[in-house]
């Protein structure tokens, strides 16, 4: 009994104790609770790097343009691939062009050499360079039959932050011969009827940075000279200047005034002669809508003070539901028949000319559509009217120079132009022009053509090769022969074509083949074509 009691005892004393450190070892576990961790953050996201861009314009294969031909009022619906849109002074184009270089050298018979190159990677940070140099020399089957033509051209553009500027300079050496005389009657040496025209151009412009939410006014002034040259102590120097300023009311109306002003001096051995002209333009644009166009009205003074009134007004209307465009209008320009634009369009003029700025006035309409996405086509109907139309005539005696006439004429005229364009493969155009003279002060309007046509195919048959062909006819010229009589030249028939295969990368050959006919057509009376030419050679691009 003591031993049960004891046991019991013992029990009692030790619960107690078990039972404590039941809850010493429960409290050893951390109590649910709620830590905080309490930090000073602002979430940041990095800005992605600005693209710079530069307006870039990739340097231009300046070849002998024997295909193009100018077509008047174009249609809005083509079918082309456009370049990338760079707005101007966001800085530097990254584009790296692969061959933005080239030389191109061919010869051919008529002793022709040829040489036309051009440079186009000059450039940095904020400019950009590019320089053409061209020469081309033939001589053909006439005693002094020969020409020599070469010409350096270089332009630059510095980008500032909201300007463009741009500068060009360029100088030319053009050399004829005056060999449109009777050869069986006269015996010049060749030296005495050379003829060398050189001239020296330098222009500036700064196109100031546009952007139509703000409402900027937008203007380009542009400020040139130029020195040319010839035989016979001839000169003359040039300076002009042109200044547009546009302002835009909103998206669809747009005000301009331009002010422009040009001051020629002719120097030759029997004189001197001023040739100036100054004009103020205003006049609104209207952009959008069916209806868009524009209307100017300038006032011009020139030769002798005279003053003259310029309108030129255009309307454009799309035909609802149609790929048609009408268009219509009145348009006046006065030419200031400078010596050198005389020259370039005929080099054999006599140095010495009566000097009178011509006005010409054109009221037209327009017919402009397209068919489908490969053929687009136009048609324009005018009514011109010609104050002091220079024409040309021979000089009597020897005839071999001409001397100038000024018409006063009006005229009717009929142009239309198609083309046809297949993707990459081909393409095809023809243009045409129709002129029809009346109420004239002259006889004639002397050697000014009446019918004017051109036509052109391309075709990429295989890859790396391009042919290209044309067809050019000038006709109806009406000429004074040595009995002062009209008689009518033949009709200028021009046809050829050209090739160049991509032998590889930087390596191309090339052939090209004019006057297919072997035709002696006359452009001017007594001055015979040189018949077929044919040269060909490389095109090196590095």
């Amino acid at each position: 009994m003591k031993l049960r009691h004891f046991i019991i005892a013992a029990l009692l004393v030790t619960a107690p104790q078990k039972v404590a450190a039941q809850h010493s070892a429960a409290d050893t576990v951390l109590k649910g609770s709620t830590i905080e961790v309490i930090q000073s953050y602002k979430p940041v996201v990095k800005k992605a790097p600005k693209p710079e861009w530069v307006p870039q314009v990739p340097p231009a294969d300046t070849t002998r343009p024997t295909l193009s031909f100018e077509v008047p009022q174009q249609t809005l619906y083509y079918t082309y691939t456009s370049g990338n849109l760079r707005p101007l002074a966001l800085g530097k184009d990254s584009l790296k062009i692969p061959f933005p270089n080239y030389i191109k050298a061919g010869a051919g018979n008529l002793s022709t050499l040829y040489l036309d190159a051009g440079l186009g990677n000059i450039k940095g940070k904020n400019y950009a360079t590019g320089i053409h140099l061209h020469h081309m020399s033939q001589t053909g089957s006439i005693k002094s039959q020969q020409t020599a033509s070469s010409g350096l051209e270089a332009e630059g553009l510095y980008y500032q932050k909201d300007k463009l500027w741009h500068a060009s300079v360029s100088a030319e050496r053009n050399q004829y011969f005056f060999y449109g005389y009777d050869h069986n009657v006269y015996n010049y040496s060749t030296d005495s009827v050379k003829q060398t025209y050189t001239g020296v151009k330098a222009a500036v412009d700064m196109k100031s940075k546009f952007i139509l939410e703000e409402r900027e006014i937008f203007y380009q002034p542009t400020v040139d000279i130029s020195l040319y040259d010839a035989r016979y102590n001839t000169s003359e120097t040039h300076f002009g200047f042109n200044a547009p300023f546009n302002y835009w009311f909103d998206s669809s109306l747009e005000a301009q005034v331009t002010v422009s002003a040009s001051f020629t001096h002719l120097k030759t051995g029997f004189g001197k002669d001023n040739n100036n002209l100054g004009q103020l333009t205003p006049g609104v644009i209207l952009h959008e809508g069916k209806i868009t166009g524009h209307g100017f009205l300038g006032f011009a003074i020139g030769k002798g003070g005279k003053a003259s009134a310029l309108p030129d007004i255009l309307a454009d209307y799309i035909i609802p539901g149609s790929n048609l465009t009408l268009s219509g209008g009145w348009q006046a320009t006065i030419r200031k028949n400078t010596y050198e634009q005389l020259t370039s369009e005929n080099p054999y003029l006599y140095n010495t000319y009566a000097v009178a700025q011509s006005r010409r006035d054109e009221l037209f309409a327009n017919l402009a559509g397209s068919y489908t996405t490969h053929l687009t086509y136009t048609v324009r109907a005018s009514w011109w009217n010609f104050t002091h139309l220079p024409t040309y005539v021979n000089i009597p005696g020897d005839y071999k120079q001409f001397y100038i006439l000024y018409d006063e004429v009006s005229a009717f005229s009929l142009r239309g132009a198609v083309r046809y364009t297949e993707s990459s493969k081909w393409s095809a155009g023809l243009a045409a022009e129709f002129y029809s003279f009346y109420q004239g002060s002259l006889a004639y309007a002397w050697h000014e053509p009446t019918l004017k046509l051109r036509g052109d195919v391309s075709v990429n048959p295989v890859k790396g090769l391009t042919v290209m062909g044309y067809v050019s006819v000038l006709g109806g010229m009406v000429a004074q022969n040595h009995a002062l009589q009209a008689v009518t030249l033949g009709p200028n028939v021009d046809l050829g074509f050209n090739a160049e295969y991509q032998l590889v990368s930087r390596l191309s050959a090339f052939v090209e083949l004019d006057n297919l006919l072997n035709s002696k057509y006359e452009r001017w009376l007594g001055y015979q074509a040189y018949g077929l030419n044919a040269y060909g050679g490389l095109r090196l691009k590095f």
